[in-house]
């Protein structure tokens, strides 16, 4: 093989990739579209139940970045991801960044609960309504927003995320 016929495979192997990438991310930036700005604006409060029945408030993890993760208990997706959060939490200490799971479109906390043992999942659990999904426009499952120690948003993604994406986002705060 000539070096000018390697050039001419590089550019063309080269030209896919990035082909590919393009297509890849913007497919991402169309999903999350309609997702809350990544424009540093503060992220909306999150007040509510615990699944364990304690008042829960992301105000009072001011000072360290947060992962905000909202699922639906019927949501596949969020089954596979759900593994990948707890192993978030394992590797990133809770002094470091707070991570919350908030269940959204539930009919019965019973619900919530068995998904939360059949998942293990060893993040705090508040029980959101329709009022949380509208003020963090929530429009598909699962929706991660990465927030600053500040709680500004910095971050956001809709769908799975795999264990490596899920820590660079944590990580890269």
């Amino acid at each position: 093989m000539t070096d000018a016929t390697r050039i001419k495979k590089l550019r063309s192997l080269l030209l896919n990739a990035g082909l590919i990438a393009a297509v890849f991310f913007g497919g991402l930036a169309f999903q999350s579209r309609n997702m809350l700005p990544t424009d540093a604006q503060p992220a909306p409060n999150l007040r509510g139940t615990t699944l364990a029945g304690e008042v829960y408030d992301l105000g009072d993890a001011a000072a360290r970045p947060a992962m905000v993760y909202f699922f639906a208990p019927w949501c596949r997706i969020c089954a596979l991801s759900s593994g990948n959060l707890n192993r978030l939490r394992r590797w990133r200490d809770p002094e470091d960044i707070e991570i919350v799971a908030v269940a959204l479109d539930w009919g019965a906390a019973q619900e919530v609960r068995d998904y939360v043992e059949r998942h293990d999942l060893n993040v705090t659990v508040v029980l959101g309504d329709a009022t949380v999904s509208r003020q963090w426009q929530i429009r598909g499952f699962p929706s991660y927003y990465v927030l600053d120690s500040e709680h500004r948003i910095v971050r956001r993604d809709i769908g799975y995320s795999s264990q490596l994406g899920l820590w660079l986002r944590a990580w890269l705060i």
